[in-house]
């Protein structure tokens, strides 16, 4: 599932926090950077759980957000998704690998092979 520019950076927030999120907490964290109403970020967290991308927990009179996926496992699905739709596999598979850095590959290689 492909993530709007502002969803990403509010998934971004989520991620890094460690813990669950109010609204408020994720507004005051981009608006650091970007003017941002609190409404806007209120309805793109309304939205991404709508999504399954976070979830909802009722804290007191306030929503607390978190993501329902790591980064990693986020990225993954979005890769397998585009793989999937791709018509040759294992063309569309060999040449992302082929786009990355020797180290890249190597720290993959060495990822996957713990998770055995």
């Amino acid at each position: 599932m492909a993530l709007g520019d502002l969803e990403r950076e509010v998934m971004t927030q989520l991620w890094d926090a460690g813990e669950p999120l109010t609204v408020r907490q994720v507004h005051e964290r981009l608006s650091r950077q970007r003017d941002l109403a609190y409404t806007t970020v209120m309805t793109v967290l309304d939205r991404l759980a709508k999504k399954g991308v976070v979830t909802q927990q009722k804290a007191d009179r306030a929503y607390k957000y978190a993501p329902s996926q790591s980064r990693e496992e986020m990225t993954a699905s979005v890769m397998l998704d585009a793989l999937s739709s791709s018509v040759d596999q294992d063309a569309a598979l060999a040449y992302f690998v082929g786009q990355l850095s020797p180290d890249a590959l190597a720290a993959a290689i060495e990822a996957s092979q713990k998770q055995k």
